[in-house]
């Protein structure tokens, strides 16, 4: 399965720009640090969010009950052998937030 890596930048919020499926999005990772958990979000490039405050969890396509949303066709995750993505994992390549574009 073809998928596209998308880096997560070492701090505990933040917002990067991407191109999914030809469309721009802003893309906000936020690290809970009560939790011990990354939080994911995306939004229009004028900052309307789309969907916010999901919980990063490997193997998991993290949109998935979310089919509801205008999202983009495809499947969001993080690939990571670990039971949850700490702090270091995306930096240190314990983890990567990939995006899967849908078979057309």
């Amino acid at each position: 399965m073809d998928y596209i890596t998308i880096a997560v930048p070492d701090m505990n919020d933040s917002f990067s720009r991407v191109v999914l499926n030809g469309t721009a999005y802003l893309m906000r990772f936020t690290w809970n640090d009560t939790a011990q958990r990354w939080m994911w979000g995306l939004y229009t490039t004028d900052r309307t969010a789309i969907i916010e405050g999901v919980k990063v969890v490997p193997s998991f396509p993290i949109n998935l009950p979310y089919g509801h949303l205008e999202l983009p066709a495809g499947a969001f995750g993080a690939i990571s052998e670990l039971e949850a993505v700490g702090r270091q994992d995306f930096l240190n390549g314990n983890a990567q937030f990939v995006f899967m574009a849908a078979q057309q």
